[in-house]
């Protein structure tokens, strides 16, 4: 990760019971203070308990700060080193391995999933309930393809959290989310489970991106987790980035913490998904469950930004990173729950979240062409081509959204660098 020698202040006081925070000083437009106020401020009013961000403009860092606590009952500071779960930030990377092999004519995007993974070959679609309350399932009109997976458009959700009580109270039965089932075992208990929608009829969240892991594991003969590691992430230089995190890396872990209805912070206990991470695990998701440090995520998002390639060693092929980086929901896939969409702005490519139209009025500040997603614990990133910017931003409560802090953080970013990509007042 670069250092700018001369961009970096001395440590700044930010009031009691807050850790101190080393700043940048804002290189070319970028306005670390106004970004540094910003994200101490939600420190200050306790409605966070740690922030931190990083940005960088032109291959350069433009701004780091850190602020509040990684672990408040250990008083420990959130700092440059801290390790937070990543939870669906782990997507874009499972994307990069999938597609590196996609490089390789291993398989086509519109091929039908069946064909690497038979697991799924008699999945029915839920239509409604009959009279006597049991389902009504019937055969797709399509094959759900590998495109599908990649843009949750496959049918597919993540049961326990859908709105349909039937889909809910199957996927509890089959539990394929547990943290014992493989990734073969997680595509054999999807086989049992109705798909919720017609593949291609919406956008929906799901267990699509596992499904992504899987096939990388089929077709490349690795572990998933082995196959990450050896092609994306040690060619990086992310050091530490993964599923487990060894013992003695631990204490740079941040805390969780449940965000309650009173607006006061508990520790996260209950969320299995929380375990993943310090025990050794059946499952390896594709979909969530890496953690990750402020530089090695920036070293993934300026290697996207740079078509696929960062100091010398390259990932993807350019027009792969234009593919994915590209919104491909058809007009007709018009239900998209859950997908970010900001007023109508955004679109779907391979994994990401991709900005087709300007801020509106009470969207969030953006530019055209950007591509992006976040992570259940409220992180999130961004990687903006015309501005040639990236930012990453860790924070680590739930649920999700409850105060504006992804909204204030991306304002304060482009009220330096371009105010044209801020919402119209």
């Amino acid at each position: 990760m670069l250092r700018n020698a001369f961009a970096f202040v001395a440590l700044m006081s930010f009031g009691a019971g807050v850790s101190s925070a080393q700043t940048a000083v804002p290189l070319g437009e970028v306005d670390g203070a106004r970004i540094s106020e910003t994200l101490k401020g939600f420190v200050d009013r306790g409605e966070l308990v740690g922030v931190s961000a990083l940005v960088t403009k032109d291959g350069a860092e433009a701004y780091f700060g850190a602020f509040g606590y990684a672990d408040r009952r250990a008083k420990k500071p959130m700092t440059r080193d801290t390790i937070v779960r990543i939870f669906s930030m782990t997507k874009p990377i499972t994307g990069t391995a999938l597609m590196q092999l996609w490089e390789q004519g291993r398989f086509r995007l519109d091929d039908p999933v069946v064909k690497y993974i038979p697991e799924l070959a008699e999945v029915k679609v839920l239509a409604g309930l009959d009279a006597q309350g049991k389902p009504i399932l019937v055969a797709p009109e399509r094959a759900m393809t590998i495109r599908d997976l990649t843009r949750h458009t496959a049918g597919l959700s993540y049961g326990d959290s859908t709105d349909d009580p039937t889909v809910k109270a199957m996927s509890a039965a089959v539990d394929p989310g547990a943290l014992t089932n493989t990734l073969d075992e997680l595509a054999r208990r999807l086989g049992a489970l109705p798909l919720i929608y017609q593949p291609g009829e919406k956008w929906r969240y799901s267990y699509g991106v596992d499904m992504q892991a899987l096939l990388v594991q089929r077709l490349s003969g690795e572990p998933f987790e082995q196959y990450v590691e050896e092609h994306v992430l040690k060619p990086l230089g992310m050091n530490h980035t993964d599923w487990y995190v060894p013992k003695d890396e631990r204490g740079n872990l941040a805390t969780p913490y449940d965000r309650n209805d009173d607006g006061t912070f508990t520790e996260a206990t209950h969320d299995r998904e929380l375990g993943l991470n310090i025990g050794r695990w059946a499952a390896t998701p594709g979909g969530y469950g890496l953690t990750s440090t402020l530089d090695d995520y920036t070293r993934f998002a300026r290697m996207m930004l740079s078509g696929g390639e960062l100091d010398g060693v390259r990932i993807l092929r350019p027009d792969t990173v234009r593919l994915m980086s590209t919104g491909d929901l058809d007009p007709a896939t018009s239900d998209r729950t859950w997908l970010v969409s900001d007023k109508g702005e955004m679109s779907f490519g391979i994994d990401f979240a991709v900005r087709i139209d300007p801020p509106k009025a009470g969207g969030k500040a953006g530019e055209v062409g950007e591509f992006f997603w976040d992570g259940k614990y409220n992180t999130l990133f961004w990687i903006d081509p015309r501005n040639k910017l990236t930012a990453v931003l860790f924070t680590q409560y739930y649920p999700f959204g409850k105060v504006p802090l992804h909204t204030d953080f991306r304002a304060a970013v482009y009220e330096g660098v371009d105010p044209a990509a801020l919402p119209p007042k």
